[in-house]
This record gives structure tokens, sequence and C-alpha cells, in this order.
């Protein structure tokens, strides 16, 4: 075991995981705080010896990996050899729990939605983005229009302008009633006008 304070504390085992396995092991069974930060050292001690050993049986066979093979050899060396049944049953346990964990579903399969359909719903909510963008986008520059017009009087245009026939196209996309591709390559027939 390591030698002093600070040190042991950040090599140790959690101290309230170690009482919560002595609570559920003697649920009716009382024990000091001596005996509770006994049992906890030698928890420590158990798994750095056992550590130790499982290194030592990884570098004989130059793997740089600590695998539970490894582990239950060490387990076979120390003497434990009654514990390795029971690991091996855990390990299977822990196996049989991470295949099932992969097989589960990602949080896109667990929504009941298919993968098409919230392509759809993303497309939309983009397409009605960029429709608010445009019109904030117009409503400045109508602002804009309207106050140089002011300044300068008898200078106001007539007809639709490129943004005003932009942004009726884009109402119509909005409406269903105009392909997409007019507005997406910005074309309106008379060629781009930006």
């Amino acid at each position: 075991m390591a030698e002093g304070g600070a040190l042991d504390d950040d090599i140790s085992l959690p101290r309230t995981a170690v009482n919560k396995l002595i609570k559920e092991m003697l649920p009716n069974m009382r024990m000091s705080n001596d005996a509770r930060e006994l049992v906890l050292n030698c928890c420590t001690e158990f798994i750095h010896l056992l550590a130790a050993e499982a290194n030592e049986e990884c570098s004989r066979q130059a793997k740089k990996t600590i695998g539970p093979e490894h582990i239950l050899t060490a387990l076979k060396g120390l003497g434990f050899d009654h514990y390795v049944t029971e690991v091996e049953d855990v390990l299977e346990d822990y196996k049989v729990q991470a295949t099932q964990n992969k097989r589960k579903a990602t949080k896109l399969e667990d929504l009941g939605i298919p993968e098409e359909e919230l392509q759809r719903q993303q497309e939309e909510l983009f397409a009605q983005a960029r429709m608010q963008q445009f019109q904030m986008d117009q409503e400045e520059q109508a602002r804009a229009a309207a106050a140089a017009a002011a300044a300068a009087p008898g200078a106001a245009s007539s007809g639709m302008t490129a943004a005003q026939r932009q942004l009726a196209q884009f109402q119509a996309i909005a409406a269903g009633t105009a392909p997409a591709a007019t507005v997406a390559t910005g074309n309106n027939g008379a060629g781009n006008q930006a």
C-alpha cells in the first residue's frame, strides 16, 4: 500500500461505493468506521495486488493491454482459484450486456420516425428559415429604398424589382405552387439578378 495520506486518497476506492457494497452484503449488521476503513484498505490493496500480477502476466506475453485472461491468470497465480469461476460468470454477463447495448437502437431509431421523414422535416425547416431570412432582408431593403425615395422625390422606379420577384418565388414555393429549383438557382427567367 502507498504511504502518505494524500496519495492513499488518490489511489483508493470511493468510500461511498464500498459502504454501499458492505450494506448490501450485510444488511442487518452494523460496522464501525474503523472496520469500514479496514475493508476499504483491504479492497484497495487487493486490487493493487491483482493489477500488478495481471500486469506482469501481460508483460510475459508481450502484450500492451491487460485483458480479462490476464486477470484470471493473476487470480490463479495469487492463489484465488476459488474466485475464477465467479469472475468468469461476471465476465460472461458483461459480454452479454455489452452485446445487447450494441444492438440497442440509436436515438434516431428510438424516435419511431423514418430517417427519410426526418430529412424531409429538416429540409422544410431550412426552407422556412431561408424564407424568414429573405423576408427580413427584403424588409430591410424596402426600408432603405423608401428612405432613398424620400430623400430623392420622383426617383421611384416602376414595376417589380428583382428582390420582389424573388420574394414572390419564395412565397410560391412555400405555398407549393412553384418548383424549388427556380429559387435555389436564383434564376427567374431573366438571368441571375442578385
